[in-house]
């Protein structure tokens, strides 16, 4: 009995971060990957019309039956939430639901007899819309959100084409969110290298001050980190008016609304955890490689290229990882300080879900936006192993 005791001690120790984990993490992932791919509401609202539909080309006039049978779908929803649902749905597809459904609807529940939908409206003759009926009701599973979150779509027969010129920028956003990842983690590794080799060069009360002035950030709500950023940049702000009565510049600079200034904020979030991975490695290094190396005849700048930075690149490694992934999800920050032409994913990710109630393409966005992810920390997991093998 001991032994299994002994082995049941540690299970119930881990078990609060396990539901934590399970509660928190895998659940919502799970919601969000369910609710890219998944498309019920035409099926469940629109039976009969999947049925007739099954056969069809995708290019020949509706049928008497198709009309008939999406006529009959239409006069059995009750449920206004539903067939809201429906309108958006089919509606995101195609332009022109909003009010062909609405209309529709009212003139089949006036008239239980009529199954012409061309005589109400002469948009049911064109194919188009009902292609999108089609898809939409012949299953409850698509690739669509996913399609359309890298600006792809399928045509008429089904084959993957890129959407119109100006019908989507979702690419485009999604290469601007790496772009500024990108350039807020080498910012951060310029400055958080340095910063880290004198934190770690020094002991005592210094090294605790340097190390405080990283954390303090981390002790601030990101809203007032960046709200005090706002007031900072602006052509009137603390940053300007120093400049200006240092006779440095004659006019204020542009640093806020614009990349610079999301780039600057982000930058101060960020620092700490690109500070903190470096620093740990680095007091981990003997100090007298340096000096060794010193005597030896190296200039100091050779000695910190071939010496100091190689033992200190697991640290910078790490910490352009954290920093770069936290990045690329920020909302906040881009959201007060950039512009227009300066919004990342999240942005989009946000209307989707909170504007447009799109629930479908903010999971999808989020899907790739993890993948994109999980690729570079498969990346990074691959080159420290092989590193660690050469060692």
């Amino acid at each position: 009995m001991k032994p299994r005791y002994g082995r049941l001690v540690p299970l119930l120790l881990v078990a609060p971060l396990l539901l934590f984990l399970v509660v928190f993490f895998a659940m919502p992932l799970a919601t969000m990957m369910k609710s890219a791919v998944s498309d019920p509401v035409a099926a469940r609202a629109l039976p009969e019309t999947a049925s007739a539909v099954a056969g069809w080309d995708n290019s020949s006039p509706p049928t008497t039956e198709m009309q008939a049978a999406l006529a009959n779908d239409i006069r059995q929803i009750e449920d206004d939430q539903l067939f809201g649902d429906l309108v958006r749905r089919l509606n995101s597809a195609k332009s022109g639901f909003r009010t062909l459904m609405g209309k529709t609807r009212t003139a089949v529940k006036e008239n239980a007899d009529n199954a012409d939908l061309v005589g109400i409206d002469k948009r049911w003759a064109d194919p188009a819309y009902w292609r999108a009926v089609s898809v939409a009701a012949a299953s409850s599973i698509t690739d669509r959100n996913l399609l359309a979150a890298v600006d792809l779509q399928r045509d008429a027969s089904g084959e993957i084409e890129a959407l119109p010129a100006g019908a989507s920028a979702n690419r485009a956003i999604m290469l601007r969110t790496f772009l500024m990842a990108l350039t807020v983690t080498i910012a951060c590794a310029l400055i958080g290298l340095p910063y880290a080799m004198i934190a770690a060069s020094v002991d005592g009360w210094k090294r605790q001050l340097l190390l405080g002035a990283v954390l303090l950030p981390l002790w601030t709500s990101l809203l007032v980190r960046t709200a005090a950023w706002f007031i900072l940049l602006q052509d009137r702000g603390l940053i300007n008016s120093a400049l200006m009565q240092l006779g440095i510049v004659s006019a204020p600079l542009p640093l806020i609304f614009n990349r610079v200034g999301v780039v600057i904020a982000m930058t101060h979030v960020l620092l700490p955890f690109m500070v903190l991975p470096i620093f740990s490695v680095l007091i981990g290094i003997p100090r007298n490689l340096m000096p060794a190396a010193a005597s030896l005849g190296a200039h100091p700048l050779r000695a910190f290229f071939h010496v100091l930075l190689p033992l200190s690149l697991r640290g910078v490694v790490s910490g352009s990882l954290l920093v770069f992934m936290t990045a690329l999800g920020y909302y906040i920050t881009p959201a007060l300080i950039g512009g227009a032409k300066d919004q990342m994913i999240s942005s989009v990710i946000a209307y989707y879900a909170t504007g447009a109630a799109n629930w479908g393409m903010a999971g999808a966005l989020g899907l790739v936006l993890l993948v994109a992810t999980m690729i570079l920390y498969a990346i990074y997991l691959r080159l420290s192993s092989e590193r660690e093998a050469r060692a």
